[in-house]
């Protein structure tokens, strides 16, 4: 018998379920702040070399304000679609295509709000999204070059490990 005041089985498994969520949460949090802020500072580095090219003085405070939104939420769209934590089972090709559509939607909103060009004109939509594919392929193209790269270096580290432990084994 417990006596008063001591938790029983069931407090302490809660209190411990709840402390496992809030470690996920802000180990979560953590991962969705470096990538924000890695884009950020990427984004304003990008565009400050951008107005130095240009003979610019400054750099527009929407702008900084619209690639925020665009790092906050971009990355938060990518840990949604290529994270296993909020969409459990999902094929790559169709996480690809989650996240490819989410953007673009949210880009093409702030390109509306902030006004990044004049959005009655198609010529300037089409260029908006010509650009965006262009580099969703090349960024494609990128990783998976990697990936293979790395796939292949694993592989081979793997095939040493697998000669290690045979030559272990006839020893």
């Amino acid at each position: 018998m417990l006596e008063k005041g001591t938790p029983d089985f069931y407090t302490i498994s809660v209190l411990a379920n709840r402390r496992v969520r809030y470690e996920n949460f802000f180990k979560t949090a953590m991962e969705w702040e470096i990538i924000a802020a890695l884009v950020f500072s990427s984004s304003i580095i990008i565009c400050a070399i951008i107005t130095l090219i240009t003979g610019a003085t400054a750099i527009p405070i929407s702008t900084v304000a619209s690639f925020l939104i665009v790092s906050s939420v971009g990355a938060f769209i990518q840990f949604f679609a290529f994270s296993n934590r909020i969409i459990k089972k999902m094929h790559y090709t169709m996480r690809m295509i989650v996240f490819t559509v989410l953007f673009f939607i949210m880009l093409a909103i702030n390109a509306i709000y902030f006004e990044w060009f004049p959005i009655q004109n198609s010529i300037f939509w089409l260029t908006f999204v010509g650009i965006f594919l262009v580099i969703f392929i090349v960024m494609i193209i990128g990783f998976e070059i990697y990936y293979r790269a790395m796939g292949k270096k694993y592989d081979g580290l793997l095939g040493q490990y697998r000669k290690h432990k045979e030559a272990e084994k006839d020893s």
